[in-house]
């Protein structure tokens, strides 16, 4: 969905030539306590946080990881207890993202564990995570649990003015974002994370270490490029009083997710058989107005009652989805991406609504 966007004006500016030369050391900043992370990626990922204004950079320590995957990760190695008698339990609010439980439970640990809602959970010592706004629904999402001795990850990788109204500045202990859901930079696979207490930013940064030395510094001058184009973008505007948003990423992507979500729940009304989650709306501190959340996926659920599993039903109908079995839900509801190329949305679209 991002790609016409980084090929009119701006791509120019987000075009990077390394020399044979440079990124050939492990190291890129060996006074930095993330000693692997590239300075002016750093430098990007501050600028651009407090451009937008949706998560606190003062008093952080900023982490990149390869993906927000590695960090969520590095995360649960950092909190869990290293002489616990018994894994600790993660958890997250049903639905919840796919990935959590496969990557908790990926190499067996013994420091923590795959324990499931976090609803249901009865216990005092865990890691909830909070994905918010949600991946699969869009819901906006604050920890559940309450013990002092729980901890918390906060995984906003959607919260960006093009998904949903930027409502406050985030200060939690854990923030993990990523490029990809940002800027449409999947490929490139940098995430990063702002993490508050020093010995846990340390804990993470080790585990990265351990677990790739590092993080390709390529990658990173790449990611900060991008990040640096969209941020200067908005200044240049703000500096020169210039009018459109030719090369403003957040108000490009915004308005192709409202003009996805318009033609969705046409769709879904010219069905007649399935429902998604009600639209909601707030005002955006980012934009100066009140808007509605785009979420990035479609929650989608199937109201005829002889359809028990969504999911083979659209596949029948050339249209591939994510069971809800896979984020704790039902086989009713099934998560579709909304950030497909044109064509392949339109195509979407076109099918869902011939359904009856």
């Amino acid at each position: 969905m991002f790609e016409p966007f980084w090929r009119g004006p701006i791509g120019e500016s987000a075009t990077l030539v390394i020399p044979g030369w440079q990124t050939m050391s492990y190291f890129s900043d060996v006074g930095n306590l993330c000693w692997f992370l590239e300075p002016s990626f750093e430098r990007e990922v501050r600028r651009l946080h407090r451009l937008v204004g949706n998560a606190a950079v003062e008093g952080y320590h900023v982490l990149v990881g390869t993906g927000s995957s590695q960090l969520f990760q590095a995360a649960l190695y950092a909190l869990a207890p290293p002489t616990a008698d018994t894994p600790l339990s993660v958890v997250s609010t049903t639905p919840f993202y796919s990935m959590y439980p496969p990557l908790t439970d990926f190499l067996s640990s013994g420091l923590y564990r795959w324990a499931g809602d976090a609803n249901t959970f009865d216990g005092d010592d865990y890691i909830e995570v909070v994905c918010s706004p949600s991946n699969p629904d869009g819901s906006i999402r604050e920890a559940v649990l309450k013990s002092k001795s729980g901890k918390d990850i906060h995984d906003l990788a959607y919260y960006w003015p093009q998904y949903t109204p930027i409502t406050q500045m985030l200060a939690h202990d854990i923030m993990l974002f990523t490029v990809s859901k940002c800027t449409g930079h999947a490929g490139t696979r940098i995430g990063w994370a702002l993490v508050k207490d020093k010995e846990v930013a340390q804990k993470m940064s080790k585990f990265m270490e351990q677990s790739t030395i590092g993080v390709c510094k390529d990658a990173q001058l790449r990611a900060a490029k991008v990040l640096g184009a969209v941020t200067d973008g908005y200044e240049h505007q703000l500096a020169t009083a210039a009018g459109g948003d030719a090369n403003l990423l957040f108000h490009y992507a915004r308005r192709k997710m409202a003009h996805r979500w318009c033609a969705l729940r046409a769709a879904v009304a010219a069905s007649g058989i399935f429902s998604l989650p009600n639209e909601v709306a707030g005002f955006c501190t980012f934009t100066k107005d009140t808007v509605t959340s785009n979420p990035a996926f479609a929650w989608l659920r199937c109201e005829k009652q002889e359809v028990e599993d969504l999911e083979s039903f659209l596949r029948e109908n050339k249209i591939i989805t994510r069971s809800g079995t896979k984020f704790g839900a039902d086989q009713k509801v099934v998560r579709i991406s909304m950030v497909d190329t044109d064509e392949a949305f339109g195509i979407f679209v076109n099918r869902l609504a011939a359904i009856k």
